[in-house]
């Protein structure tokens, strides 16, 4: 089955580049429906050969407050979030320091009230809390599935939504962007009125490759080049690459009989990581695993191996900033790399 550990052990690869130091800006957890990623099984994925110093979890809406006000129940993941980062840097689970950055959510379209709730979030982790996800992902075939805050279609252009997002630059957070690819132009629309704010662009921009965007990539992927370009052009964007794994991607990893191999990787999905370090340098990309929505797809090693295949060219100060360095910046984590 995929994504399960027999399906992903059919391919193991050891691990190039052993001692490179990855710091992976981009994972979840949760225990809920039958699937359980906890810091158990993040560690069974980060010890896979690989130098991962340090992780940075991303909300996913899990373990929200059960009561209180409404606004106020995404702070419960903030809560939890920090007790993994907690054990973690006890040192009882290996050098590897879980959730040193935490993104959370904040409803922005609350306006000014937005603050408060970024305030809790603030008490609930102050060492750790950098800024939150408001995902807008929308489409209007019903093949695709909107993201799991319910957006309207044009939600970064919405004026209370914005009066929401000045909060954050009040506060000196970040905004992590989950999107589709056609909604790129509202996202570069938004980092020009923001300037002041860190802005993480996610996974591509979600290039989709499914329901009506199936078999279309080719043309998909010339407009994105175009948006992505002037996206770059605002210096407060960093671009997360990777992420592209999904189902929703197209690639269809997950409906082979075994998983993709690194090269299968690196050959399927090359032009997209190029691109992005083009257009927004290596000082401001960074690696991404996106676990363990991608392990449906590829187990851990091999995708970083993936990785590691595409910055082959580029030199060590640049596979410092693409694996470590940017997403120390970004989240302004206090490690040691």
């Amino acid at each position: 089955m995929a994504g399960d550990a027999a399906w992903l052990a059919q391919v193991t690869e050891e691990a190039l580049e052993p001692e490179l130091p990855i710091i992976d800006p981009h994972h979840h957890l949760w225990d809920r429906n039958g699937s359980r990623y906890m810091l158990d099984e993040l560690l069974e994925d980060t010890e896979q050969g690989h130098n991962v110093i340090a992780t940075v979890f991303v909300e996913c809406a899990s373990m929200y407050r059960a009561d209180g006000p409404e606004a106020m129940k995404p702070v419960g993941e903030t809560e939890y979030v920090n007790g993994i980062a907690a054990q973690s840097a006890s040192g009882g689970y290996g050098p590897m320091r879980a959730c040193a950055g935490i993104v959370s959510y904040a409803d922005l379209t609350l306006g000014e009230g937005a603050g408060d709730v970024l305030d809790a979030h603030i008490d609930a982790a102050r060492d750790r809390f950098r800024g939150i996800r408001h995902a807008a992902g929308w489409d209007k075939s019903e093949d695709i599935k909107n993201s799991h805050t319910n957006p309207t279609e044009g939600l970064l252009l919405d004026s209370t939504f914005r009066t929401g997002f000045r909060e954050l630059e009040k506060r000196s957070l970040t905004f992590d962007s989950w999107l589709y690819h056609h909604q790129i132009p509202q996202l570069t629309d938004l980092a020009r009125a923001f300037p002041g704010v860190p802005i993480i662009f996610d996974h591509f921009g979600g290039p989709l490759g499914v329901g009506p965007y199936e078999g279309k990539r080719d043309e998909i992927f010339a407009q994105w080049k175009v948006d992505v370009a002037e996206l770059a052009k605002c210096e407060n964007v960093y671009a997360k690459i990777g992420g592209i794994n999904m189902a929703v991607n197209g690639f269809g990893w997950h409906k082979r009989d075994k998983p993709p191999t690194s090269q299968e990787i690196v050959d399927a999905t090359r032009d997209w990581y190029l691109h992005s370090i083009d257009c927004f340098g290596p000082d401001r990309c960074m690696f991404e695993s996106n676990f363990p929505v991608d392990k449906l797809s590829v187990s851990y090693g091999v995708l970083w191996n993936a990785f590691k295949k595409m910055a082959g060219e580029f030199s060590d100060s640049e596979k410092a900033d693409l694996f470590a360095g940017t997403a120390a910046r970004a989240y302004r984590l206090d490690i040691e790399i």
